[in-house]
């Protein structure tokens, strides 16, 4: 019994005596039990306090269980209700079912019958609950979806993810750590015409190697100690959508052999199996490695590079790309700081800006949910902060939109400076086509026009 879920359970009873008996009952099966002897106590009860499973008698002193019911439906997390009578008609049962009731009982009845019901009712319950968990998940993943930019190679590149996720060829996702890869393969997923099917991740480097076969591939019964019955891999979990291998550099040179084939021939054989699964599934892949040098040094076959390497995008570093860091920064500000989020000091931004970002958008969220625990009264100072390395050495030129210089001689650029220096990079790269310029950085024509006079800027004779 101590495995059982204790099951918070109300019961409505004006009859003593089988009251008592239905609650030493229910106490005995594992159940905590509550019990009121009237309609309204019933009520005050339900509103007082969280129960899982009501068992309400129809007929009661101060408000019928009826009545009860209709006064709880309401509620924002109600029990499930089972009415119970001793004169139940089908005019009743219609009745109670009709207000939510989870089911109906009528008496007599037998003891066992009323724990199967409980037992019933609350699976409802949590099943309603851990679907509303999981919606919740859900909506903060897509909210995490949204790829936030206002760099120009970055808009190039997410034109790019648009105009690929249309086909069923297969994409390698190049970058360091944290630049997010896992959210450019989730883009070409839900933009693909495979959006309605599964995504399937997995990460190459995570799962030691005699495991990773059998998990992208499945096994069969008895294939292996412990395989007890067959088991399908991720392969058959994706069909009909897209399989997301993360850190693909790092498969082991016999699987990537059978990697190969799976992707020539659209099929593969589990683990211990002789009978061949074919599927229907897009591979996109990620590495942070140079596949390029490894297929060179003979670490990393060559025809698996060229066939996961159809179509390839590369991300930028987070250094590279000094004009999002507000933009990012604000994001996870709101993200992390709720309806009234902290404000960053001048000093507080330029720092951000200065620093160099090796662990990318991953290590700057994690700056930022650290700091806004931190922070005192709503403002997050350099002290904040914790960057564990110094400001850049250096950055790249502000040509063309492709970042800018992030130090000056005397330390980290203002925001001011960098906003003027990338939207000049980006005018001369649009050759000054202010409607071109705009789109590139993502802003209405006349927010640029009234940047280009704040600024100072003349077109170029």
């Amino acid at each position: 019994m101590n495995s059982q879920p204790r099951i918070k359970v109300l019961l409505a009873e004006d009859e003593e005596n089988l009251g008592t008996l239905l609650e030493q009952f229910l106490a005995g099966r594992g159940h905590a039990v509550t019990v009121v002897r009237d309609g309204r106590a019933a009520l005050q009860a339900l509103r007082a306090e969280a129960f899982d499973v009501a068992l309400l008698d129809i007929v009661m002193p101060e408000m019928d269980g009826l009545e009860v019911l209709r006064n709880v439906r309401e509620d924002p997390t109600p029990p499930e209700v089972i009415i119970i009578t001793g004169n139940g008609t089908i005019e009743t049962a219609i009745t109670a079912m009709k207000l939510g009731a989870y089911d109906y009982l009528a008496k007599p009845y037998r003891m066992a019958e009323i724990d199967v019901l409980v037992r019933r009712a609350w699976e409802k319950k949590a099943l309603a609950k851990e679907n509303a968990l999981l919606q919740s998940r859900l909506s903060r993943i897509a909210d995490d979806g949204e790829i936030l930019t206002n760099y120009a190679p970055m808009h190039a590149v997410l034109s790019l993810v648009e105009r690929v996720a249309r086909s069923d060829s297969p994409v390698l996702i190049c970058g360091e750590s944290g630049t997010g890869k896992e959210l450019v393969a989730r883009a070409i997923h839900r933009l693909s015409t495979r959006a309605e099917g599964t995504l399937v991740d997995i990460n190459c480097a995570a799962i030691s190697d005699n495991l990773l076969e059998s998990e992208l591939f499945g096994h069969e019964k008895g294939a292996f100690t412990g395989a007890l019955s067959r088991k399908a891999g991720l392969f058959e979990l994706a069909a009909g959508g897209t399989l997301f291998m993360d850190e693909i550099g790092e498969l082991d040179p016999k699987l990537q052999g059978k990697l190969l084939r799976a992707l020539e021939t659209r099929s593969f054989f589990r683990v211990g199996g002789t009978q061949k699964v074919e599927v229907d599934v897009r591979i996109v892949a990620a590495t942070n490695k140079d596949l390029e040098r490894a297929v060179a040094e003979n670490g990393f076959r060559s025809d698996l590079y060229y066939r996961i390497n159809t179509i390839s995008i590369t991300l930028p570093p987070l250094r590279d790309r000094v004009v999002d860091i507000p933009l990012l920064t604000e994001h996870f500000l709101r993200r992390y700081g709720g309806a009234n989020p902290p404000r960053l000091t001048d000093e507080a931004i330029e720092a951000l800006q200065g620093y160099r970002w090796p662990g990318n958008i991953r290590e700057l969220r994690n700056v930022i949910e650290r700091a806004v625990l931190l922070a005192n009264d709503g403002v997050i100072t350099v002290q904040d902060l914790p960057l564990t390395g110094g400001p850049r050495a250096g950055g790249a030129a502000a040509n063309g939109g492709h970042g800018g210089p992030e130090m000056n001689g005397s330390g980290p650029l203002s925001l001011a400076d960098v906003e003027r220096r990338h939207i000049e990079g980006v005018l001369r790269q649009a050759n000054w086509h202010q409607g071109k310029a705009a789109t590139m950085l993502g802003i209405s024509t006349k927010t640029l026009y009234r940047k280009i006079r704040e600024y100072g800027f003349s077109r170029p004779r």
